[in-house]
Formats: C-alpha cells, structure tokens, sequence
C-alpha cells in the first residue's frame, strides 16, 4: 500500500513540474510595426514585405509571427485546391481590398490590407487597386501544380 501511495506522489511531482516548466515558457507576441511602402507595381515585393511574416515565403502558413496568432495563417498555395483546381481571384481580391472581411484579417494581428494601402497610396483608388491586382496574381502564383 506504502508503495502505491508513493507512485502516486511521484506521479503527481512530475506532473507538477511539467506544468510550472509550461508556464515558465515565454509566450510568443505580435510586434506590431508601422506599414512600410512598397512599390505598387511588384506582387511579389508586397507579399515578402506584408504577408510572408505569418503566411510564410512559401505561402504555406508557415511565417516566423505564425506560432503566436490565435488562428493559424492560411496555406496560401491550397487555394485552388480548395476551390475544385480554379484560383478563387475574385474572393482573393474582395479580402485583400477589405469588401470582404475575414476574421483573422480584422483581428489586432492581421491587418485589412485595404485600408493600409490607402493609407501609404495618398488615398489614390487606382494605386490601391494597382496593389491588390498585383499582390493577388502574385498569390495566384503561389499555387500548387
């Protein structure tokens, strides 16, 4: 009985130490930055300066920022798939400009890039859209064969 009560105890010993060494982990956090120019004409430029950070380089979902979102970042190169094999570029387009809202997007940690485009564009509607397009065809291009 004396041997029980003493796995018991050492099992409740481990457990508490598992958990006070969980706790002592230092939780991840979004360093929020001011949005940096770009230039509107290069997708590619805009997805390593805004998007690669949680989404990856490879737009797998797989960003350095990734581990401390509440919601993991979408894996960018699936869309297709996800889509019957046919790039969704107008819903792409609708969630880049902000007309259509996703929650990780509008969340603290996930900006609507519409709106810092118009922001760092002098509010000029064409320069915006020059973005969106080519962020969008940049993205298309991510796209698993």
């Amino acid at each position: 009985m004396r041997a029980h009560r003493s796995v018991w105890i050492a099992l409740a010993a481990v457990i508490a130490m598992v958990m006070m060494a969980a706790a002592q982990q230092p939780q991840k956090e979004i360093k929020h930055v001011t949005i940096r120019p770009t230039s509107p004409a290069s997708g590619q430029e805009m997805y390593k300066t805004y998007c690669a950070v949680c989404h990856g380089t490879d737009g797998k979902g797989n960003g350095p920022a990734a581990d401390a979102l509440k919601v993991p970042p979408t894996d960018l190169t699936a869309l297709a798939s996800k889509n019957a094999g046919k790039y969704p570029a107008l819903k792409v387009s609708a969630i880049l400009s902000g007309e259509q809202v996703l929650a990780a997007h509008g969340s603290k940690d996930m900006p609507i890039w519409g709106h810092l485009f118009r922001s760092i564009s002098s509010g000029h509607d064409s320069e915006v859209q020059q973005r969106v397009t080519n962020l969008n065809k940049y993205i298309e291009s991510l796209q698993k064969k």
